[in-house]
């Protein structure tokens, strides 16, 4: 068993753009959702695979993780995510030791950013790069599962005045 151990921000400009030394395009789809954690298929554009996420406790939370057959994880998502779906774009910035995830949304998400960092344990200490913006942790805002069940079927983009003006 793995813990994941993980902060995210907002970004607050365009200056990780020139960092990026690969990305991928990424469908996630919730399964299921409990009270404590969440299953979720994933599909980039080599792999497929199952996450099953537990219950956080500070920052970090029991993870499994387990790789699928790609036409399963696309069955899954047509037949089992239905309209949980999100799509984003991450975009890998290496900085100062670490590899951030920049996560650019699409679809009805579409104009969201948010930027990613794992690390060894919680306390670990780590350089904010300067496009960084306002740390958003624990927010429940900004969890997918959160932003799916709030404008996934907003029919239309949705701000990032939006998504903070919500209730957390």
């Amino acid at each position: 068993m793995r813990f994941e151990v993980e902060r995210k921000f907002l970004v607050a400009d365009d200056g990780w753009r020139a960092g990026v030394v690969r990305r991928h395009c990424l469908t996630d789809g919730l399964i299921g959702q409990f009270e404590t954690g969440k299953v979720r298929v994933r599909l980039d554009e080599e792999r497929a695979w199952i996450t099953v996420k537990g219950a956080r406790v500070g920052l970090s939370r029991p993870e499994f993780e387990y790789e699928i057959p790609r036409l399963d994880a696309q069955s899954m998502l047509s037949l089992v995510c239905d309209t949980c779906l999100i799509e984003k774009t991450r975009h890998c910035v290496p900085h100062a030791g670490h590899v951030w995830e920049i996560d650019v949304y699409g679809g009805s998400l579409a104009g969201l950013i948010l930027a990613e960092v794992e690390l060894e344990h919680e306390a670990e200490a780590f350089e904010r790069p300067l496009w960084l913006g306002m740390e958003v942790t624990g927010d429940p805002r900004f969890r997918q599962s959160s932003l799916l069940r709030r404008f996934g079927e907003a029919g239309r983009l949705v701000t990032l005045e939006e998504v903070l003006a919500s209730p957390s």
